[in-house]
């Protein structure tokens, strides 16, 4: 039986919390609930409307980025969501204050003392959003070539790429899970800057709640950390349920990676991650809630990890089988593109240092831009599987596990 590395965890946890018989059996310091739901006084304590809102304008806006019909206007709008335009077709969204743009590469831990950083990150989300409008839909009706942006097809779908064969939707889609979803709940969230800010310790400690609301501010910056990967999921207690269906981004390729049978697992290891971390909250467990947050860092940027290394395998793939028809390859080259963008917003503690990748996630992007070989359409097999080994040995990923 082939067992995944997230279901030896979890039977590890299992085995560790129990003794040598049944009256041995260790039992948690504190109770956690069996599905994400929390109360103080018989009212929800749980919160994260905020983030259901972004998931469901980027849902929209994604799906946009394919409309020939829509303006760069039109497009920016629901990427702004500015004060007097309704751009959406939910009226709720319309209603919201909230927007996409404004939380894209703004973290506490990366971006509140790099503002330099943070707009070339905007920008380049900016460019993506104008290039398809101005680059991509004018040439709806084209045959796409090399240095020429119009429509390819790939044996299923109709795609439509720049003139190096990036599709824009599909780099923005998949950049946005990096510099939205994973930056929002891992580096900012998530972090002890946010959590233990201010008086929120002391106010969690004594049960005093956000004026007006029924949770402490810690729960419900936890909160927002889950609502980020299950924010749109039809019954947040129980996420699981839909897990893959409720949104395109996060949630999604977090059950791609599931389904994978040497990461089956991890979508369980995750939900409960979050569970006994808010569960530590509510008793002022700290130590523990840290742990869980750590976990769950891992297992989300396994995530764009895992799912990088995926497309690039994927491509080299289809380059091999079709050597004459690079194009078979875009769809999957693009969506690499994305992911790899997204790397760029890990941090990890290796050898005891925190390691940036930004440059690492530029310098894998310029090999895959190809600039000097005509973008996508230049690549070759051989390219693609050595950055998907760079990639793999760098985040410490299983090559052969992530690539199936």
């Amino acid at each position: 039986m082939k067992l995944s590395i997230y279901s030896f965890l979890a039977l590890f946890l299992v085995l560790a919390a129990t003794g040598c018989d049944d009256d041995d059996i260790m039992t948690p310091s504190f109770v956690v609930p069996d599905t994400y739901a929390f109360e103080r006084n018989g009212t929800s304590t749980v919160s994260f409307s905020g983030q259901t809102e972004r998931l469901g304008m980027a849902q929209e806006l994604s799906a946009a980025l394919l409309d020939f019909s829509k303006s760069e206007e039109d497009l920016f709008n629901m990427y702004q969501n500015p004060e007097g335009v309704d751009p959406f077709s939910d009226p709720a969204l319309n209603e919201a204050t909230k927007s996409i743009s404004s939380k894209v590469a703004a973290s506490r831990d990366l971006f509140f003392t790099n503002a330099t950083a943070a707009a070339a990150i905007k920008a380049d989300f900016d460019a993506w959003i104008s290039g398809q409008v101005n680059e991509v839909f004018p040439n709806e009706n084209e045959l796409a070539a090399r240095g020429q942006a119009g429509q390819v097809a790939d044996g299923g779908s109709v795609r439509y790429v720049n003139e190096w064969g990036l599709e824009y939707n599909q780099a923005f889609s998949k950049a946005l899970i990096g510099g939205l979803m994973y930056d929002q709940a891992v580096n900012n969230y998530l972090s002890t800057a946010v959590l233990d800010e201010g008086t929120n310790q002391d106010d969690n400690d004594m049960g005093i709640t956000v004026e007006g609301e029924s949770y402490t501010n810690m729960e419900h910056k936890w909160d927002e950390a889950f609502g980020y990967i299950f924010g749109l999921s039809a019954n947040p207690a129980q996420p699981l349920d839909d897990l893959g269906e409720a949104d395109n981004f996060l949630n999604k390729y977090l059950s791609r990676v599931e389904d994978d049978p040497d990461f089956t697992g991890i979508a369980a290891n995750l939900e409960s991650d979050f569970r006994l971390g808010r569960a530590a909250i509510v008793v002022g467990e700290y130590a523990e809630r840290d742990a869980r947050a750590n976990r769950i860092k891992e297992i989300l940027t396994d995530v764009l990890v895992i799912r990088s290394i995926y497309y690039l395998k994927q491509a080299e793939a289809q380059l091999r089988a079709t050597p004459l028809m690079p194009q078979a390859a875009f769809h999957d080259l693009s969506e690499a593109y994305g992911f790899v963008y997204s790397l760029r917003f890990i941090r990890l503690q290796v050898d005891g240092q925190l390691v940036d990748y930004t440059t690492f996630s530029d310098n894998s992007l310029a090999a895959l831009r190809n600039a000097d070989d005509n973008g996508f359409w230049g690549l070759e097999a051989d390219e693609l599987a050595t950055l998907a080994e760079d990639i793999a040995s760098v985040f410490f990923i299983n090559l052969e596990a992530a690539a199936n």
